[in-house]
Order: structure tokens, then C-alpha cells, then sequence
């Protein structure tokens, strides 16, 4: 794969981020502990973003990150979060998530604890656990397979009542599958040079 192509948008991965999984996602979210679960930690981004943004909401965060495809060292050195977030001063932060093993869970402040998980997203099981799914999943231009009504199914299963799914995908395809499994659906605007997005919950 072209790393380049999977991680930049040509808009800010940052900005886009922000847009999908924060305001359209973290933000429904205050005063209570909240289970969070990435599918594509990719770079760690919208995990760091979560960490940034998680104490002004009052959250405590559980954060389980699923990736089947680690990111290489010398690909996360080409980053610069950490300057364009202005948040160097969390530095030991985003280098311990990113060095800490896989399937353990860590606390990387008192009120955030990650888990990283390696696997491919269908061999996930979990049932009615999480709060909030953020669905970073690569496009379906690339990687079809991972926007079939069997992701969608294993992503309902996995969501607690109530809870929420978004993801930057707006394809008519996309949304069907959603509605397939039973999620209620809804369009949303969409972060800078992407006219829509989506978000489902769970009734």
C-alpha cells in the first residue's frame, strides 16, 4: 500500500480527524467513563487527538485501538503531530503509545487507558462494549471489504445501546450496510473537501 495515500489528506489528517471523530463523535460525550474503540489505529492519531481533547469533557477513557497492519517506526518519524497539535509537552505520551505492547492494556495518564490489538477487524468480538466507535477504517476505493454489512454487523454486536459509530466514509453503499445490521443513520456535513459524512447509533 501507498502510505502516503492511506495516511494524508490532501485537507489536513488533523483537520479531518477533529471534524470526524471529535466533534461529530467525542462531543456527544461528558461526565462519565466512556469505552472508545478505533478501527485502524493507523498513526495513533485520532487516539492522541481523544487524549488531547478527553479532560475537557470530564471523560474517562478506555481506549481500545485495533490495527492489523502496525505502522512502521520509520513511518511514524515522518509525522509532526506533535508540532502541528502545538502539544509538545505530551510527547512521552504519544511516544508511550506507540511503544507499548500489543494486547496489554496501559495507562497513559491516571484517566486514559489504551489497548492496542492486532488483528484484522472481523476477527473482533466483543458484544455491547463500547460507547463510541470511530471507524477510520482505509477507503472503500482501496479496501472494500472492511465497508460490508459483515464489518458493520461485527461493529453493531460490539456497541453498547445508545452508542454511537462515525466515520468519514459517505458512500451510498456504505450507508446501506449500516441500515442493514440496524443502525439508525444520519448524514452529516462533512470535514473540508468531503461534502458529507456519516453517523450511525445504536438504538
Amino acid at each position: 500500500m501507498d502510505w502516503q495515500e492511506q495516511y494524508h489528506s490532501k485537507h489536513g489528517a488533523i483537520q479531518e480527524a477533529y471534524h470526524v471523530f471529535i466533534k461529530s463523535g467525542l462531543d456527544l460525550f461528558k461526565d462519565q467513563e466512556l469505552n472508545i474503540l478505533e478501527i485502524g489505529f493507523g498513526t495513533g492519531l485520532n487516539a492522541f487527538i481523544t487524549l488531547i481533547e478527553y479532560e475537557k469533557r470530564n471523560l474517562q477513557i478506555n481506549y481500545t485501538g485495533v490495527e492489523a497492519y502496525p505502522v512502521s517506526a520509520e513511518e511514524l518519524d515522518q509525522l509532526n503531530y506533535l508540532e502541528e497539535l502545538e502539544s509538545l509537552s505530551r510527547k512521552d505520551d504519544f511516544n508511550l503509545m506507540h511503544a507499548s505492547a500489543w494486547g496489554q492494556k496501559i495507562e497513559i495518564t491516571s484517566s486514559f487507558h489504551l489497548t492496542k490489538q492486532q488483528k484484522l477487524f472481523k476477527e473482533i468480538n466483543d458484544i455491547n462494549t463500547y460507547d463510541l466507535i470511530y471507524f477510520d477504517a482505509f477507503g472503500a476505493r482501496v479496501q472494500p471489504e472492511l465497508w460490508t454489512v459483515e464489518i458493520f454487523q461485527i461493529m453493531f454486536n460490539a456497541m453498547k445501546s445508545g452508542g454511537y459509530l462515525v466515520t468519514y466514509a459517505a458512500k451510498g453503499s456504505v450507508r446501506r450496510a449500516m441500515l442493514e445490521v440496524g443502525f439508525l443513520v444520519e448524514r452529516l456535513p462533512g470535514p473540508p473537501g468531503k461534502r458529507e459524512m456519516l453517523r450511525a447509533k445504536k438504538q
